[in-house]
């Protein structure tokens, strides 16, 4: 029988599951020991077990978001365990207060869940609406549910799979992966205003399923990927304006790369990066890097030998060290996956391997909470075999996210973090201070001074001085 280690002692996988603390289903699991390569300093914590009677039954390669309260909300789709249905769900940071906050039935919520400067979140189904070809909603964790559009099928979208982001504008743009040949996806604009607009619609020589999330540069484009289609049929690398002037920039060809998946993320430096499910060196998959100006070239290639795991599960997080860090779905010590980091030097780490007892086969792409740990999602293992939740503490100390990307002086600003003292804490945008704030112990609502510059947004706190993990744009 295989192992894994709960709190560094080894016992058989087929009793594990049983080892677990069950009450409010938290697995609360201590240093686990990795591969040889893997860091040791790190902690490594299961803070909720899905897959309890009444639970989501397991929360696939969603996407997981912070809320302004500081918990973790996400969607979880009805395809690991035939009859239970996809749901939304809001859980506190250490696992406790576990909230089904809207059911979808078969709709397949896959898409997790984007927050708006409305503090609403906003979604897609794959399924549901008028013409069973998905949807566009928002929600509220009172709970509420608006639907927002209804795809057809056609040139409109459908089958979408990826939440919409929220633009430095107030709109917010996403993708469907397209019902045909002829209609391979789409890219689409939501107003402000709640008009629904068709931006482009992909080809399949132009790209086919853009299957992931959008990212907004620091140009005011939008940036993406298509998971397949292009010149070569491995998927490309697009970029759009928001009135709708699109760009296809890079046709994967296998040398840099095939199949990309998860969303692309612009750096710290500048560069986009990306991670290819196959292609590379190695055929192995590789981690992609693309300049602003649409060189791409390989960060790093995945050894065939699977080093340190195999099959990337997800796109890259790069956190507040500097670094990435990304997913494996299988092999690692433990055979069930690993957690990596990456320099943007290229050098990588495995930072944690995947036992059954503590999850297993994670799909997911990485958050930084603001409180500096990485949480994620695993699609299977511990108790209910089903997936769990967990962090990743590295070390790094906590900060402050804000919304949107980018804006100008008067531009309202949302901030999240922790430590917040209403009437006692100063905001900052690069050492301006913001005229009355409005205040809660993890929320901030400020307004872009005038004389701000681009610069971090810094608030003093009952800790001390938190600053933002990247920073803010005025233009």
């Amino acid at each position: 029988m295989s192992n894994i280690c709960i709190e560094c002692r080894l016992v058989p996988r087929s009793i594990s599951k049983w080892l677990v603390h069950l009450p409010g289903r938290l697995a609360v699991l201590g240093l686990v020991a990795g591969s040889a390569s893997a860091i040791q300093a790190q902690y490594f914590k299961t803070t909720f077990i899905f897959g309890a009677p009444g639970d989501p039954s397991c929360p696939g390669s969603a996407l997981i978001a912070q809320t302004p309260g500081g918990n973790l909300i996400g969607t979880s789709d009805n395809s690991c365990d035939g009859g239970q249905s996809g749901a939304a769900f809001e859980v506190g940071y250490e696992g406790a207060n576990f909230t089904i906050l809207e059911g979808f039935g078969t709709n397949l919520p896959a898409s997790g869940l984007t927050l708006g400067t409305d503090q609403r979140f906003h979604g897609t189904t794959t399924y549901g609406g008028s013409r069973n070809h998905g949807t566009v909603y928002r929600l509220s964790t009172e709970p509420s549910i608006v639907y927002e559009h209804d795809f057809e099928g056609g040139a409109d979208g459908g089958y979408p799979s990826a939440a919409p982001i929220q633009s430095s504008t107030g709109d917010f743009y996403g993708t469907t992966n397209g019902a045909s040949t002829q209609y391979a996806g789409t890219i689409y604009k939501i107003a402000a205003t709640g008009h629904y607009s068709v931006l482009h619609v992909f080809s399949t020589t132009d790209g086919s399923r853009p299957a992931a999330p959008l990212v907004e540069g620091s140009d005011g484009n939008l940036y993406g990927i298509t998971g397949s289609g292009g010149q070569y049929g491995y998927g490309t690398i697009f970029r759009i304006s928001p009135a709708g002037d699109f760009e296809s920039l890079y046709s994967f060809d296998g040398t840099f790369g095939e199949y990309p998946i998860g969303p692309l993320i612009q750096a710290s430096d500048g560069n986009f990066y990306g991670v290819a499910a196959l292609g590379g060196a190695q055929n192995a998959g590789d981690v992609f890097k693309m300049t602003p100006d649409g060189t791409v070239t390989v960060l790093y290639d995945f050894p065939a030998n699977g080093a340190g795991g195999t099959q990337p599960g997800g796109g890259l997080v790069e956190a507040t060290d500097g670094n990435f860090y990304g997913t494996f779905t299988n092999g690692g010590a433990g055979g069930e996956g690993t957690v990596y980091r990456l320099t943007k030097a290229g050098v990588f780490t495995d930072v944690h391997d995947f036992y059954f007892g503590s999850g297993a086969t994670p799909e997911c792409t990485l958050i930084q909470h603001t409180s500096g740990k990485l949480y994620g999602t695993t699609n299977a293992g511990n108790y209910y075999e089903h997936g769990t939740m967990f962090y990743l503490d590295m070390g790094l100390a906590p900060f402050v996210r804000y919304l949107p990307v980018y804006g100008q002086a008067g531009a309202t600003v949302d901030i999240l973090g922790e430590y917040f003292q209403p009437g006692v804490s100063t905001v900052f945008f690069n050492g301006v201070p913001a005229v009355n704030p409005k205040i809660t112990s993890t929320y901030i609502e400020a307004t872009v001074p005038d004389g701000a510059t681009t610069g971090y947004i810094t608030v003093t706190t009952s800790k001390g001085i938190l600053t933002s993990n990247k920073p803010f744009v005025v233009h």
